[in-house]
């Protein structure tokens, strides 16, 4: 047999004892092994689908070259011609689709995720830009139907925002998002311009994975807690309570803040899951760190000072310096219309897995 057929097969096996596995009384006792079993369960489900698939077009070509072997009847013999010549076409197309389904997934991909966007170079302007980009990502959530909620935002000096925080719920967020992270960088004129030049100005965008309890363990004796009243626009909305949270985890000096919500303990809940999201991904980079010494990825490195998009206005493109794919829609894509570069992340970091796997 080959070897893509014995990968297979020992995924099978696999999915036979997972599938007894997860009826068992004492797994589903235990919360924290059934949710994993079961996830897994779910996973390997897909790929013992096209298990059986690819065990029968093998069974099929098998018997089939057998039967135009053994057969004289010159009618027996044309149909098993045909059989072989079917099934020896749609093999590759399979095969090709297993290696795929055999790259290894990120565990984190099917996660919820923390997505984080500041103003750098360029004052004013890169503020504005963090409002746009801002924009054009929550009109991205509506399109995937993802829900998001603002954990903390510190507005610019004129317009726009230094920063601004925000929640991302929703299934395989992180997988999508997690090409966002690197530095956007924004060619136009400001409206504060009056020659009409071109500024550069950028803005950095940083994606977690959001932490579960189970993911990463947060000490909270380790956590120094500071309330403070949240810097709102004014008005009626003035906080007048210190609602406001700030937590520096002490060994590390990690800091996470949430000022968006009206009531202490929510801000407190977000903060915690925000702090928690931010140490978990500094074990997940320093373990990626050590898995991939011998291969950089090109697509996601989680280099959050990399150049990696170009939003130019005067000639309407914006340009991925990962894949160097250039696109002439940027109106539509500032209005959240994402889905083409992101696949095209995809497929260039899947290739990349393939090309791994194979060396």
């Amino acid at each position: 047999m080959n070897d893509l057929f014995q990968k297979l097969e020992a995924i099978h096996i696999r999915f036979i004892e997972v599938s007894k596995m997860i009826v068992d009384p004492d797994i589903i006792a235990d919360m924290k092994r059934y949710v994993k079993l079961n996830k897994e369960y779910k996973d390997l489900e897909e790929i013992e689908k096209i298990y059986h698939e690819y065990k029968n077009l093998l069974d099929n070509l098998k018997s089939s070259k057998e039967l135009l072997e053994m057969e004289e009847d010159p009618e027996m013999r044309e149909m098993a011609k045909m059989e072989i010549d079917d099934l020896s076409e749609r093999r590759p197309v399979l095969e090709e689709k297993i290696k795929y389904m055999l790259i290894p997934k990120d565990p984190e991909d099917e996660k919820s995720a923390i997505m984080e966007l500041r103003a750098g170079t360029g004052g004013d302007e890169a503020c504005i830009f963090v409002e746009d980009c801002f924009r054009m990502y929550t009109l991205f959530f509506k399109e995937q139907g993802w829900s998001y909620e603002v954990a903390n935002s510190q507005e610019g000096g004129t317009k726009g925002y230094k920063e601004i925080a925000m929640n991302v719920e929703g299934p395989g967020v992180y997988g999508i998002l997690k090409f966002e992270s690197g530095v956007h960088r924004v060619q136009r004129v400001p409206e504060t311009e009056s020659q009409g030049r071109v500024h550069t100005s950028a803005i950095t965008v940083a994606v977690l994975p959001e932490a579960e309890d189970v993911d990463f363990e947060l000490n909270m004796s380790d956590v120094r807690r500071d309330t403070f009243r949240a810097s709102g626009a004014g008005g009626q909305h003035v906080n007048k309570t210190e609602s406001a949270i700030r937590l520096t985890h002490i060994p590390t000096g990690v800091v996470a803040e949430c000022q968006d919500g009206r009531s202490q303990h929510k801000n407190l809940e977000k903060a915690i899951s925000m702090l928690r999201s931010k140490l978990y991904q500094i074990e997940l980079e320093k373990a990626q760190a050590e898995r991939a010494e011998h291969r950089k990825s090109l697509v996601s490195t989680g280099d959050r000072s990399a150049k990696i998009r170009t939003y130019n206005y005067p000639q309407g493109r914006i340009t991925d310096h990962r894949i160097n794919k250039t696109m002439y829609n940027l109106g539509a894509f500032m209005n959240g219309d994402l889905t083409e570069m992101i696949d095209a992340l995809k497929m260039a970091e899947n290739a990349e897995k393939l090309k791994g796997q194979e060396v």
